[in-house]
């Protein structure tokens, strides 16, 4: 696991940071040396979101900084703050009108990077004093940042074993106990998994990691993860285009994105029970693979039609989250990027949420409108199932209306969960197309926080 970018380790000084909504700008200038504040006045600095006013001392040198927070979330005002001042500097984070948590994990997300790949060294960056930072600030930045990480990189360097890897290497640094498959053991454990990994050289795999936090007895909640972990996805013999597939390295983002929550989950050490179920596989084509009209088995009992192969990412899930309901969970959660559907109805930054339980549906959706990290339910509307109807086994992984494609994949998932169970389904993009503060191009742990806030009410 890779250092957090943008924190200062050593307990040299740091310098002040001044963050600053537009009307507090006067009443912040008020109080700066007057030569300072003429100069921030000079460059008509109003607090504007990303707007930065070096402040120097009589002898010229750099004595601190104010930066404009907008009128937007604190945690994308200060992501821009690593961007915007000098580097090789070291900062802390001046009180202000806002949550310190918030200001220094938007500093953390704005300093990342991923550029360990390439040759040069990179240019160095303003950091944040390690002493300063909150303690759940640091670990929530490190969760996002592994996932993002998980999801940057190219699909040659993370495929079903490294990304399996990854989840054991959790495991290891919290104590975790980890159930390995893979091999033949695949298809007898995961069946629908396995035939989508059936055309690939590299086998699919699966973990299975539990975990019991310090506070946790045998009757604590048991918060039940299940993740898609498709390293690539060419779409099979429903072979995408070229440009659909240029990102398809992303296609586990649910996977890195609940490998994230377990990992804060633990750094917490939240009083719950923990089980999370890691599906890595590569969707491929090969005189192996799985053709469009096969019908597979499925750890429920139900026989499957697959009706398009790029629709893989049901299939994944649909093993995991049968085997993870016979648990009994409190609340089952599963993340993948499954729909383009999903995209189309709600844009790249509002992931699709499903759930079949109000508490649950209403924990999420209130903890990211808390922590600014929204998502959006759709319904699981019942009169569109008969779509996913079969005429030769008991149902289609599609159906044939070309309508409403995020909503019938949640019912299909819908399928492989009893009664009973209290199951949220999130339909995730996990990418940032262009880079804003703190929001940097590339993979994003959409939802994380969200689903961490909600989860600590379960445990509460």
């Amino acid at each position: 696991m890779r250092e957090l970018a943008g924190l200062a380790m050593d307990g040299g000084a740091a310098l002040p940071l001044y963050g600053v909504r537009p009307e507090g700008v006067a009443a912040l200038l008020d109080g700066l040396p007057p030569a300072q504040a003429a100069l921030a006045r000079l460059q008509g600095f109003a607090g504007q979101a990303g707007a930065v006013v070096l402040l120097a001392g009589d002898d010229a040198t750099l004595q601190g900084a104010v930066l404009g927070l907008g009128s937007g979330p604190v945690v994308h005002g200060f992501g821009a703050a690593a961007g915007a001042l000098p580097g090789a500097t070291v900062w802390r984070i001046a009180e202000g009108d806002f949550s310190g948590e918030d200001a220094a994990l938007g500093f953390l997300l704005g300093a990342y990077r991923f550029e360990h790949l390439k040759t040069r060294t990179p240019k160095p960056q303003a950091q944040l004093a390690a002493a300063q930072v909150p303690a759940r600030a640091r670990v929530i930045a490190s969760a996002i940042c592994l996932a993002r990480d998980l999801i940057n990189t190219p699909a040659n360097l993370l495929g079903p074993a490294e990304l399996a890897q990854a989840a054991m290497d959790l495991a290891v640094r919290f104590g975790a106990h980890t159930t390995h498959v893979y091999g033949a053991a695949v298809a007898e454990r995961y069946p629908a998994l396995a035939a989508v990994g059936a055309g690939s050289e590299r086998g699919a795999e699966a973990v299975l990691l539990t975990w019991q936090g310090s506070r946790a007895d045998a009757d604590a909640p048991l918060l039940s993860l299940c993740g898609k972990g498709v390293c690539f996805d060419t779409g099979g013999y429903d072979l995408k285009p070229g440009a659909a597939m240029l990102r398809m390295k992303k296609d586990m983002g649910g996977a890195a994105i609940l490998l994230g929550l377990a990992q804060a989950v633990m750094a917490l050490d939240l009083p719950l029970r923990l089980q999370l179920r890691v599906g890595c596989v590569e969707n491929s084509i090969s005189g192996h693979a799985m053709r469009p009209s096969d019908v597979l088995q499925t750890v429920a009992g139900l026989s499957v039609e697959v009706g398009n192969t790029d629709a893989e990412g049901r299939l994944v899930l649909c093993d995991l989250l049968a085997e993870a309901a016979s648990e009994t969970p409190d609340w089952l959660i599963d993340a993948a990027t499954l729909t383009g559907a999903a995209r189309v109805a709600l844009g790249p930054d509002l992931p699709a949420l499903f759930c079949n339980d109000e508490r649950l549906a209403q924990s999420i959706l209130a903890a990211g409108q808390l922590v600014n990290d929204p998502l959006w339910r759709l319904p699981l509307f019942d009169g569109y199932a008969a779509w996913l109807d079969s005429p030769v086994a008991d149902l289609n992984t599609v159906s044939t209306k070309p309508m409403a494609g995020a909503i019938v994949a949640a019912l299909f998932l819908q399928r492989f969960i009893p009664s009973g169970i209290a199951w949220a389904h999130v339909d995730v993009y996990a990418w940032n197309d262009s880079s804003r503060p703190g929001r940097p191009e590339g993979g994003e742990a959409q939802s994380l926080r969200a689903l961490l806030a909600a989860v600590e009410t379960l445990g509460a």
